[in-house]
């Protein structure tokens, strides 16, 4: 039917992997075009297990006999395409026979595909069903590629894929209606570029009837959601546009949910708007304007834009100055993505080309807050030109740098900020000082602090703190003065007694000050990149003062100085608590992290992800949910934090977030590092290095390295830790992010010393205690100590006693996990001294604290050190065969339990298929099971008698 990629192939190959261990049944289905028939016979090809069977309905009983020969002779694939065509009686046998594949653990794979734009047929209702998605815009550029053998234009090709969305079958009726000059860029291209005859030769015989029939609401339906850009539309404004034809059963191809109708296949909603004549979609998009709630509100307007001819007509041109008016409108309750489709449209019908430039900007801004970059993108390059004026064009590169710093090359992101601050600093000097905020965010994602301060203060040169200079590695100058910065020096000015007292990073300090790390992301700490808010402003806007004392603390941190960064980020933490914007919020999340406040950071980030769903802000939920994960990782809570970065992993995704899913994928290595999970540490972290390689992140990349070594580390490996984490913490142009390096610390001296090579680690600790005498981090000062005695001569045994004990006395209620490695090491060295008694109680409370957290490899490293001081450990006598799984086996075995497929897991857990089919196997080996039926008995009977999964 359609091509496909080397990712559908490695679809294909995880399914057949994983119907080894799921019931041996898919039901394949997608769009029109989405390439079904190819699935099955790239499922042919790659299927080495035994013999292939391609059935018809005129076949459909030998199902029951080469079931029988499976039964005996091993393994066997069924291929069935398009079975919804099948008559009633053929799909009946053929329903029954999948749920006994299924169901009795036959070692046969069945895989049967049926139509998308329709229901599934109740015959197969229950079974597992796998439905194909677009192509991913690189696997599409690959299928361009093969379809031309090459000879496309880099240009073409893009706009071919934007054009496709990602439908194989339409990807390959686009090329084809091509010239070899048109694919080759030497002669313009057809507009609009999949016309109708393309849908309508895809979709088939999908389209509905003419006008007057089901067709009315079929084209309404598609005049809704072509004009808003959404997957569904109101379904009463449908109706009342609709009327009477809107009574009776809705047609197979519409499916309604919560009071939203939606095309089962957006490629068949296309096609009815395309095939359908001028003057019935302008009919349509009339009587969706008539039926809306306001009728001069944004959706009425742009409903009545679309039922006009052109730029040319001077309705239009006033429709347009109405529409991009209501849809500028902050009073007026749209969401980002329908401000997006109402100035792109108003820019569309736009005269003069100042005005289209301006309303392109906008409706791009727009589409960046909505989730859709590559929408954004295409916006901001008709925006962009050398006759438009520098506050359009400032404004284009304020917004492409926020692009970029969430999907592109960090680098690349500052000079897009520093260039926007340029051009916006004479007419829009507030839009200046959001570019160079994130521009100095750019810089600190880069792990350059020599950038980073050059974009705050390019004017002011750095004073030399022993902290700047350890740790942020702030370039020392030559300018004579004292170490400290003066209290006047920050833009905005800080006063207060702080700045009348300033003290030395490195003195020790209160916690009340508990001025944080560095500055955003520090100790993974999340971004602050400008969100846009409309363009530069013609006057100061209300988050002014928060830009500005956001900018100086981040300054002030960088210096060192956390006695002069306080204020500041005081005042952004408590203005940002005390109002419903997003973004706000994010910075006010950030504020309270940098300022040692967790609970605060975690209230402000819950906050802001509440505001962005609420608003509708898709871009800003990643960043949400990184926050929420950083800051329930400082608090200790690594499992919501691994909660929040699968959403959060997710949510990056979808939005096109490639960078904030970096650090998603980061966040849930070091959780999974903590839990043992060693497969799932190394997806996550050559994950999070992927794009940390190919876009300059270098904070992703230190927590990455940070997480494998600590894997490494609890799973008894301290050399390999050693060896990973080296060249992170000790000096040198190797070391790791300024921002990060440091909180790596602690498992670089427990790796050194376990090693037998605790001379290595002797340096870095008195640069630790730099980092811990500023009272940023609650689980420093105990760490330090506890390094102190790992690194405590052999013939000062009281002194490394008294260490440990004054570690034990600073552990906070930040988590089990730090305190109960510091029970572990202290149990460790105690035995090895032959103090028994008391080892044996310091590692029993390291085995349960361990334990409470979910620790596994942890928990074993102190039971067999129980063991080795002649206790019996306490895992060997719990209950229930369960109890033999990994945390992560577990959490699988219950995800089957619940009836998800292995696709499904996947998806929750935020891993492979592969991954989840591998454990399952485990899973299965370990129990001795057979089936998913047994698995599911399993569970169910253990969790009848009590016992723990």
């Amino acid at each position: 039917m359609t091509g496909h990629t080397t990712a559908r192939q490695q679809q294909v190959a995880e399914l057949l992997d994983a119907l080894h261990t799921d019931g041996g049944v898919r039901v394949v289905t997608g769009e029109p075009g989405c390439g079904r028939t190819t699935f099955l016979k790239t499922a042919a090809r790659l299927f080495r297990d035994g013999p292939v069977r391609h059935l018809g309905a005129d076949r459909v009983r030998e199902l029951d006999d080469a079931l029988r020969t499976a039964a005996a002779d091993g393994p066997l694939l069924v291929c069935v395409d398009d079975a919804h065509l099948w008559d009633a009686p053929s799909r009946a046998a053929l329903g029954h026979a999948a749920a006994r594949v299924r169901e009795s653990g036959l070692p046969a794979v069945l895989l049967l595909t049926v139509a998308g734009h329709r229901p599934v047929d109740r015959e197969f209702t229950g079974l597992p069903v796998l439905r194909l998605g677009p192509l991913t815009p690189g696997d599409a550029a690959l299928l361009v590629e093969e379809a031309t053998d090459g000879a496309v234009d880099p240009a073409v090709r893009e706009e071919l894929v934007t054009a496709a969305e990602g439908n194989p079958a339409l990807l390959r009726a686009s090329v084809q209606r091509l010239s070899p000059a048109q694919l080759a860029g030497a002669r313009s291209l057809p507009r609009p570029l999949v016309d109708a005859e393309v849908l309508a030769g895809v979709a088939g015989g999908r389209l509905p009837g003419p006008p007057g029939e089901c067709g009315d609401l079929l084209l309404t339906t598609a005049a809704a959601v072509r004009a808003t850009g959404e997957e569904d539309a109101d379904a009463g404004l449908v109706q009342r546009a609709c009327g009477a034809v809107a009574e009776g059963p809705l047609p197979e191809v519409l499916a309604r949910t919560e009071g939203r109708l939606r095309f089962r296949s957006a490629l068949v909603g296309r096609a009815v708007y395309a095939c359908a004549l001028p003057e019935h979609r302008r009919a349509a998009h009339r009587a969706l304007a008539g039926a809306a709630a306001e009728a001069d509100g944004v959706l009425a307007l742009l409903h009545r834009s679309w039922a006009v001819t052109g730029p040319a007509s001077g309705l239009a041109s006033g429709l347009a100055d109405a529409l991009a008016a209501a849809a500028a409108d902050p009073a007026c309750p749209a969401t980002p993505a329908l401000r997006h489709h109402a100035l792109a449209r108003a820019a569309d019908l736009a005269r003069d080309d100042a005005d289209r430039a301006r309303r392109n900007l906008a409706a791009a801004e727009h589409a960046l807050l909505a989730g859709r970059a590559s929408d954004a993108r295409r916006l901001l390059d008709l925006a962009r030109g050398p006759a438009e004026p520098a506050s359009v064009r400032g404004g284009a590169e304020l917004l492409r740098g926020a692009v970029l710093l969430a999907d592109g090359p960090v680098d690349d992101a500052r000079e897009s900020f520093l260039l926007a601050a340029e051009l916006l600093a004479p007419t829009a000097p507030h839009a200046a000082a959001r570019a160079t905020l994130g521009a100095a965010d750019a810089a600190w994602s880069a792990g350059d602090p020599a950038a980073c301060l050059s974009a705050l203060a390019p004017t002011y040169a750095p004073p030399v703190t022993p902290l700047a200079t350890a740790c942020v590695r702030v370039p020392r100058t030559d300018t004579p003065g004292p170490s400290v910065v003066p209290a006047g020096s920050l833009a905005g000015g800080v006063g207060g007694s702080a700045a009348k007292t300033p003290r030395r990073c490195g003195q020790p300090s209160r916690r009340a000050a508990r001025v944080g790390a560095t500055a955003p992301r520090a100790a993974g700490i999340p971004s602050t990149a400008p969100v846009p808010d409309g363009g530069p402003p013609s006057g100061p806007p209300q988050g002014a003062d928060v830009a500005r004392d956001h900018r100086d603390g981040m300054r002030a941190v960088l210096l060192g100085r956390f006695d002069l960064a306080a204020h500041p980020l005081r005042r952004v933490l408590e203005r940002g608590l005390h109002g419903t914007d997003p973004a706000t919020l994010l910075r006010s999340a950030a504020a309270a992290l940098m300022l040692g406040e967790v609970t605060a950071a975690r209230r402000a980030g819950a906050r802001a992800l509440a505001a962005a769903r609420t608003s509708g802000s898709a871009a800003l939920e990643p960043r949400a949910l990184e926050y929420l994960a950083y800051a329930e990782l400082r608090a200790g809570r690594h499992q919501l934090a691994r909660t929040h970065a699968e959403e959060g992993l997710r949510t990056a995704e979808r939005a096109g977030q490639r960078n904030t899913a970096a650090h998603h994928h980061a966040v849930l290595a070091l959780a999974a590092s903590i839990e043992g999970e060693a497969d799932l540490v190394a997806e996550h972290a050559e994950a999070a290095l992927r794009t940390a390689r190919r876009h300059g992140l270098a904070q992703a990349a230190t927590l990455a390295h940070w997480a494998a070594a600590r894997a490494d580390l609890g799973a008894g490996r301290p050399r390999e830790a050693a060896a990973r984490l080296g060249p992170l913490v000790r000096p040198g142009a190797r070391r790791g992010h300024f921002a990060v390096w440091m909180l790596a610390v602690p498992c670089f001296v427990e790796a050194a010393a376990s090693a037998g090579r605790p001379q290595y680690a002797a340096a870095v600790v008195e640069d630790f205690a730099l980092w811990a005498a500023c009272g940023a981090d609650s689980q420093a000062a105990a760490q330090l100590l506890r390094c102190r005695a790992l690194l405590a001569a052999p013939d000062a045994a009281d002194a490394a006693d008294e260490l440990y004990l004054r570690a034990l006395g600073r552990h906070d209620d930040a988590g089990d996990f730090e305190r109960a490695r510091t029970e572990l090491l202290y149990g460790k060295w105690l035995r090895r001294r032959r103090r028994l008694r008391e080892a044996r109680t310091r590692l029993e409370e390291a085995r349960i604290g361990f334990e409470r957290c979910g620790a596994g490899l942890w928990a074993q490293q102190a039971a067999a050190e129980l063991r080795a001081g002649g206790a019996a450990s306490a895992a060997a006598t719990e209950a229930g065969e369960l109890a033999r799984l990994t945390p992560q086996q577990l959490r699988i075995a219950r995800c089957v339990a619940e009836g998800a497929t292995n696709r499904e897991v996947a998806f929750r857990l935020s891993v492979s298929t592969r991954t989840v089919d591998y454990h399952l196997r485990n899973v299965f080996a370990t129990l001795g099971l057979r089936s998913r039926v047994e698995l599911v008995r399993l569970v169910e009977q253990e969790e009848k008698t009590g016992a723990r999964l």
